[in-house]
């Protein structure tokens, strides 16, 4: 516990004081984030939070992590490293989506290679278990941590809602790595944690600094490689361990309900509408929930909130339903609030279409 505290503190402290500094360059440089058509801001505000996220966390883990530790996330580092110069190179000076992609790719395979940081199974999900050549199941693992990465990029769209989304995620999948046993990614969750809370004190409305694609891809990155881990570990537990869940792929897609269902959301909705799945729009959730008149913060505690009610849920049933009739629950429910809250931006826009023509 002493080890998971000083992780949490050093990380907090560093990245609470550096960020003033940080504030101070981006103004001075005008290293800003302009408003844009699909931006829910409306002032130009300094886009380099996660470089303070980064220095805090690796700091963090560098400083404190003992050496059976420090030797097992090296390699953790390293993609950390690739990740930070990718994102830091687009917040200063935007990057193209192939190099961004080729960064994410390399930085996946060298945690998938080295690290260990793999799946070796479906662990059940869709009826799979070991029945497909190892070497599918690394193409799986790499693509598995790249949609991931992407899908907290692309929930970065409001004050607080990736940096809220991410401690909570880091913080359960934390906990449960410290019950059983394994430090070393305890010890990268929790210096997450305390550089991601040090972060929200600036960055909760009206935001001084945004994290930008430093802070996304870092975080998202985290949040692949402790899902990943997890899957593969809770599955390698004995049976009856008293942490081991049932249907762990339903635990996962639970924990990280938000950034999964938003993305593939978004991405069908594009499909369906015979546009590409990467074209930029308005129809994210923390999006919907703007349109609907919430505030930032407002937003945010919504979606926390619902992403909380979900991890209660697989917590409580994971013994009780086949995991298959827990996604198709987590689901519907999802599909079902998003529709209602969709209809609700749509009937709003109608009024005010009509009370403009009425003017």
């Amino acid at each position: 516990m002493e080890l998971i505290l000083q992780c949490f503190a050093t990380a907090f402290t560093l990245t609470y004081l550096s960020i003033p500094s940080i504030v101070k360059i981006a103004l001075d440089k005008n290293l800003m984030d302009n408003p844009g058509e699909r931006s829910s801001h409306e002032v130009s505000t300094p886009s380099l939070g996660g470089i303070a996220i980064f220095a805090g966390v690796i700091f963090a883990i560098i400083m404190w992590a003992p050496t059976p530790v420090f030797s097992q996330v090296q390699y953790l580092l390293g993609a950390f490293i690739i990740i930070f110069l990718i994102g830091a190179k687009d917040d200063i000076a935007p990057v193209s989506p192939t190099k961004k992609m080729l960064a994410q790719v390399g930085a996946a395979t060298i945690i998938v290679f080295c690290s260990n940081v793999e799946l070796h199974s479906f662990y059940g999900l869709l009826g799979i278990h070991n029945s497909l050549h190892p070497w599918f199941y690394l193409f799986v693992s790499i693509f598995t941590i790249l949609v991931l990465i992407n899908a907290f990029n692309l929930i970065d769209g409001i004050d607080g809602l990736a940096a809220c989304i991410g401690a909570l995620i880091c913080t359960v999948l934390g906990c449960w790595f410290y019950l059983t046993g394994q430090m070393e990614f305890t010890v990268v969750a929790f210096a997450t944690v305390g550089g991601i809370l040090a972060f929200l004190r600036y960055n909760i409305s009206p935001a001084q600094i945004f994290m930008g694609d430093t802070g996304s891809l870092l975080i998202g990155m985290i949040c692949a490689i402790l899902i990943v881990k997890f899957l593969d570990s809770n599955y390698n537990l004995p049976v009856g361990h008293t942490y081991r869940f049932q249907g762990g792929p339903a635990v996962a897609i639970g924990v990280m309900i938000i950034p999964i269902f938003d993305t593939l959301r978004v991405f069908i909705t594009r499909i369906v509408r015979g546009t590409s799945p990467f074209k930029p729009d308005r129809r994210h959730i923390h999006h919907l929930l703007v349109d609907a008149g919430f505030s930032h913060m407002e937003a945010t505690a919504i979606l926390v909130f619902v992403n909380s009610c979900f991890i209660l849920f697989v917590f409580s049933f994971h013994a009780l339903l086949n995991m298959h009739w827990i996604i198709l629950i987590m689901g519907l429910v999802a599909g079902a609030l998003t529709y209602y809250l969709h209809k609700r931006v749509r009937a709003l826009n109608q009024a005010k279409l009509q009370f403009k023509e009425f003017l």
